[in-house]
């Protein structure tokens, strides 16, 4: 590979000179980099090389979030079946962090997920319902917040409870646009009523959905993106991901949430939903990163629709409270 060939993907030098010190990490010479669309927070390209398979090369200016996902990445596959991408290498160079795992091979379960037949699509309600718990069953902390990497692996953000759910909710309701208005205070309202006792502080990834999975046949291959997690209560990681597998997709959502709820159960107890978990699952949910409306479905329904899918949801659980 060329020494500018880096050039057309990277926008600055920092960012291609971390690209050519990730890769002189592996034991060829890459033939060909393409720069992929993959999350909104890193730069993720794939290698290509003449006789080794290809790795997935990923870069942040924020350092402690790679360092983050990369001991999370090693640590899930240690500790359970949750299968994600091997990490081959991570680091950092000139103040960018860098993180190379082995490429999997497997369609986007966001685009597959409607196509299969209804019972696969509660198969896969249910695995991402088994998955979670097993999840909240190995990863426990004693705070709040999002995970901090240590000596010792991964440690809570020292946060405590009620404060940062209902700061963490505020933030989520007040990033929803103006159509929001008419229930944003009712929204807030409820985030008074979080319950007063204190859960158990568990991983949350909080992107854990069927658009960050592949899947090859009817299984999943491989879950994607771990990027940035948090330790939460488990009712808030859970209303979350079942809202992204159940709600998400069809329009009745009712057996889906029922396999996702058998695949939970089957390793740990539900945990109760607070109406106030839902809500602050589904705002978070509604708007991404940069502040985009965020589209359920697949092919995504337009803007318009997606307001009315959330906010139909939001009003439901301000009604109920």
């Amino acid at each position: 590979m060329r020494r500018d060939s880096l050039a057309g993907i990277y926008g600055s030098q920092r960012l291609r000179e971390a690209a050519r010190v990730a890769l002189t990490t592996v034991d060829e010479e890459p033939i060909e980099v393409t720069k992929i669309s993959r999350g909104n927070r890193k730069q993720t390209a794939i290698a290509t090389f003449p006789t080794r398979g290809p790795v997935v090369v990923q870069l942040c200016a924020e350092r402690t979030w790679l360092r983050t996902e990369a001991t999370l990445l090693r640590e899930i596959r240690r500790r359970t079946f949750v299968p994600v991408p091997p990490v081959l290498a991570a680091g950092t160079h000139n103040g960018i962090a860098y993180m190379l795992t082995a490429y999997v091979a497997g369609d986007d379960l966001h685009q597959r997920f409607t196509a299969v037949s209804e019972e696969t699509r509660r198969d896969l309600a249910r695995w991402f319902g088994k998955a979670l718990a097993r999840l909240h069953e190995v990863f426990t902390f004693n705070s709040y917040g999002r995970l901090n990497p240590s000596d010792r692996g991964l440690t809570g953000g020292g946060r405590t409870w009620p404060n940062w759910v209902t700061e963490y909710g505020r933030q989520a309701i007040d990033r929803l646009p103006d159509p929001f208005d008419p229930i944003r205070d009712e929204l807030h309202e409820l985030l008074g009523h979080i319950p007063a006792t204190e859960p158990p502080a568990r991983l949350f990834p909080w992107d854990f959905r069927p658009g960050n999975a592949l899947v090859v046949d009817g299984s999943i291959t491989a879950v994607l993106d771990w990027e940035a997690p948090l330790a939460a209560p488990p009712a808030l990681s859970v209303a979350k991901c079942e809202y992204l597998v159940a709600d998400w997709y069809v329009s009745d959502p009712d057996p889906l949430r029922r396999a996702f709820e058998s695949g939970y159960t089957a390793v740990r107890q539900y945990p109760s939903i607070h109406p106030s978990h839902r809500a602050v699952a589904i705002a978070d949910s509604a708007v991404d990163s940069n502040g985009v409306v965020t589209n359920p479905g697949y092919p995504p329904v337009g803007r318009e629709e997606a307001i009315q899918f959330h906010r139909v949801g939001l009003t439901e659980l301000v009604g109920d409270s």
